[in-house]
């Protein structure tokens, strides 16, 4: 398994526009990939779940990465949040 940890720097948090991108992405590995946020965690194959979460601006969250694909699923991860972070 392996953890990553970000923040989102939007000061509106995580709205529909990223959590639709984090959901195709995830849907690409065979990996099983959940967010974490506070106490609370979603699958990443929902965005209901996702956006459920209500992570605000400055959250940190956590992406867990488990299965046959994680490394490849954790530097696309990492490629997304360092090209979609500033945008949001």
């Amino acid at each position: 398994m392996i953890s990553k940890t970000y923040t989102i720097l939007a000061l509106e948090g995580m709205h529909a526009r990223p959590a639709t991108a984090m959901v195709k992405l995830a849907k690409q590995f065979q990996s099983a990939i959940a967010l974490k946020y506070g106490e609370k965690s979603a699958k990443l194959n929902s965005l209901l779940a996702v956006l459920a979460l209500g992570i605000k601006g400055g959250a940190t969250i956590v992406v867990d990465i488990d299965g046959a694909d994680e490394g490849a699923a954790a530097t696309a991860f990492d490629t997304f949040f360092s090209a979609n972070l500033k945008d949001w």
